[in-house]
């Protein structure tokens, strides 16, 4: 008899009622971004979205437990979207615009906790890699362009159509995933990016001429890796961008060896 397929569970996007609407805008609505879900899914994998329990859900916080997944699932992915709030690592917003999603903040943290306390991988991108590095101890620049002199442009108005180059750092497992080759062109979409790093955690690879953290590693027996760019958003074959399937094999991998 052949193998279940792995189940992966990918975090939830959160979108909060907005004051004064109406229909769906006033509700409290969990998603994902389809490519994301399109690029596990091209592997033998089901993946299924993990909802927040909220304050305003009909569901008892203590009816459903987020420590229950891990025991259904063999992996985790923290899928990118909102800022991590300021507060979460100890700051306060230095603009309006740049508040975050600290309701988010607590769920995904929660679920990080659960899936490394299970010993089940977990891949962060994007804002996955912020929060991975928050929840070990570390904190973010609050905004890239006005906060770091001389930094390269990492968000743009073409979106995914936007990409930069990134180098291993030399023995990460990165240089090891891909030993032909030194780096190469990400999407980039992100003004936060990691500052002091977490305890526990290594830098894999890093922005080409201004340095900045682009990959991170938890240096212990759980697989918790982390990239700031958007793998999901790199065609397959494409030869401008980051082949980033054996990013995918390896988490994968990881997963079928803890199930």
């Amino acid at each position: 008899m052949n193998k279940r397929p792995l189940r992966i569970g990918l975090s939830a996007r959160v979108f909060h009622p907005q004051t004064g609407s109406t229909g769906l805008q006033s509700k409290s609505l969990h998603y994902l971004e389809q490519s994301v879900a399109h690029w596990v899914m091209s592997r033998e994998v089901m993946v299924l979205m993990i909802p927040a329990v909220s304050g305003d859900g009909i569901v008892h916080r203590s009816s459903i437990r987020l420590s229950d997944y891990p025991q259904y699932l063999d992996g985790l992915i923290l899928q990118g979207g909102a800022d991590i709030s300021p507060q979460t690592y100890g700051e306060t917003a230095a603009h309006p615009d740049w508040q975050g999603d600290r309701v988010r903040d607590v769920y995904e943290m929660e679920l990080l906790h659960e899936f490394m306390e299970a010993g089940k991988p977990v891949l962060g991108i994007c804002r996955g890699a912020q929060l991975i590095n928050v929840v070990m101890g570390g904190t973010l620049y609050q905004d890239i362009a006005s906060q770091i002199d001389d930094a390269q442009t990492h968000v743009h108005p073409d979106y995914d159509q936007f990409s930069h180059a990134i180098e291993w750092e030399r023995d990460s497992g990165l240089a090891r995933l891909y030993p032909e080759i030194s780096g190469g062109n990400v999407v980039s979409i992100h003004h936060q990016v990691i500052k002091t790093l977490g305890k526990g955690l290594q830098v894999e690879a890093r922005s080409v001429g201004d340095g900045l953290v682009e990959a991170i590693r938890l240096q212990e027996k759980t697989y918790v890796f982390g990239v700031q760019w958007h793998p999901e958003f790199h065609p397959p074959g494409s030869d401008k961008l980051l082949d980033c399937t054996p990013i995918l094999d390896e988490f994968l991998n990881a997963a079928r060896g803890r199930r």
